[in-house]
């Protein structure tokens, strides 16, 4: 077998079988194949599509290219949620420690935020000493003890994702659903996942810009999930607009402390309850999603969900007296607020603009090696549908840099849109895939 006819054989459109693209997908995790050949497959694939079968083989392959975590001798189903990434889009903090509080343990790993999509880890490294690289043993003996791990993704887990997720950054092929399937799904395989709920996001600020888009990921994730034996369901969520009101890593950390205080916005609060009680179904803890809400509701109610939240900080090292009093957690030097120019009905809060205006503060990295400034991001103070007068505040925003404060409040003002008359507002969700 050769590559190149792996290639030719995808460029004409045909099927690839199970053999060629394991060998393929071996080739490239030892280095035997190079990198302008995994670029020139990659492409004929963005171009010419993969069938389900074919994906959840190249899902599969990818998943078994390194180390796979048995977690059956710990837990007897272990559950995980992904979501595709967003603005304001802080919803692990909170799901999780819901979820795990009413006995689901949950064993996630997750990333860091690239470009104006945050990332969960990042929010977390907004608490001083909490550490996000555990090793196997560390996460295993965790997930027993408390029933929640949040980590950062082992190097030893789908290295073939992370080899061909490099090249698709910089080949122009970052957009072909079959390979967004195939990375999300093998690295949940990997992680010992049998049970996986995404919350895949459409809009301005997601990278499924239409709802056939993001219904097409869905769908081709949740066949993934069956044809490899395990249950998935995907939530279609709204990401026009920020999810919540803060972005910005400790801002958004402050907002799900106080969500788990009960305190939260509204919008955020209710997409929590309704992920969360999905997942309570998918782990066999409620007998539908009407059950697995009512139980979420009472551990956010009685507290329990965050008392499994502070569980989490203590476990992975992070000072609990930075989350039991946020006011220590980092703050910006700066803070300004950014006025409506005029009255009317909020039309439009562009999450992709706000989430790029948090990224120039320094919420976030134009680059992989950037660092972060955890303090600095964006308050939201409105929704789509929203009626304001002249002179009510739309934003606040938090900067370090007084240089960066006016082009900031530009950018800001150009992802709102004010209508002269009323305006609907926007669903959380458009639909949901699978059982």
């Amino acid at each position: 077998m050769r590559a190149v006819d792996v290639i030719i054989k995808k460029r004409d459109g045909l099927e690839l079988s199970k053999e060629e693209i394991g060998y393929f997908i071996q080739g490239l995790t030892a280095g035997e194949i190079p990198d302008y050949q995994v670029a020139a497959w990659a492409m004929a694939v963005l171009l010419k599509g993969m069938t389900p079968r074919e994906t959840t083989d190249l899902t599969l392959a990818m998943a078994y290219s390194g180390d796979v975590l048995d977690l059956s001798g710990v837990v007897p189903l272990a559950v995980d949620k992904h979501s595709t990434g967003g603005v304001g889009d802080k919803t692990t903090l909170v799901v999780e420690p819901l979820v795990a509080a009413c006995g689901l343990p949950v064993g996630k790993m997750s990333g860091h935020g690239l470009g104006f999509s945050g990332g969960t880890l990042d929010k977390m490294e907004s608490i001083p000493g909490f550490r996000t690289h555990l090793t196997k043993e560390e996460f295993l003996r965790q997930l027993a003890d408390i029933g929640l791990v949040l980590a950062g993704q082992s190097h030893d887990l789908a290295p073939a994702d992370g080899k061909l997720y490099a090249l698709r950054d910089v080949t122009g092929t970052v957009p072909s659903i079959p390979l967004i399937a195939s990375s999300v799904m093998s690295k949940k395989i990997a992680a010992g996942a049998q049970a996986i709920l995404l919350d895949v996001k459409t809009g301005q600020g997601a990278f499924m810009q239409t709802l056939a888009e993001a219904r097409q990921l869905a769908e081709l994730m949740v066949s993934i999930g069956k044809l490899s034996g395990r249950k998935v369901v995907a939530l279609l969520s709204d990401m026009n607009q920020p999810l919540g009101s803060a972005v910005g890593n400790a801002l958004e950390l402050v907002e799900a402390i106080d969500t788990l205080h009960g305190k939260g916005p509204a919008d955020f609060q209710e997409h929590c309850l309704f992920a969360a009680a999905h997942m309570l179904v998918l782990g066999q803890k409620a007998v539908d999603v009407t059950a697995g809400r009512q139980q979420a509701e009472e551990a956010l109610r009685s507290g329990q969900g965050w008392e499994k939240f502070r569980a989490l900080v203590m476990a992975q090292g992070g000072k609990v007296e930075f989350i039991d009093d946020p006011r220590r957690l980092p703050h910006a030097r700066y803070r300004q607020d950014v006025p409506s120019p005029h009255a009317g009905w909020i039309g439009q809060v562009n999450a992709r603009t706000v989430g790029e205006t948090a990224v120039a503060l320094g919420a976030g990295r134009a680059q992989k090696e950037d660092s972060i400034d955890p303090a600095v991001g964006i308050l939201v103070h409105v929704k789509v549908g929203d009626r304001v007068e002249a002179g009510t505040s739309l934003f606040t925003l938090f900067a370090d840099d007084a240089s960066k404060i006016g082009p900031a409040q530009a950018d800001l003002l150009s992802a709102v849109a004010i209508e002269d008359s009323p305006v609907p507002p926007l669903p959380l969700f458009y639909g949901i895939v699978g059982d």
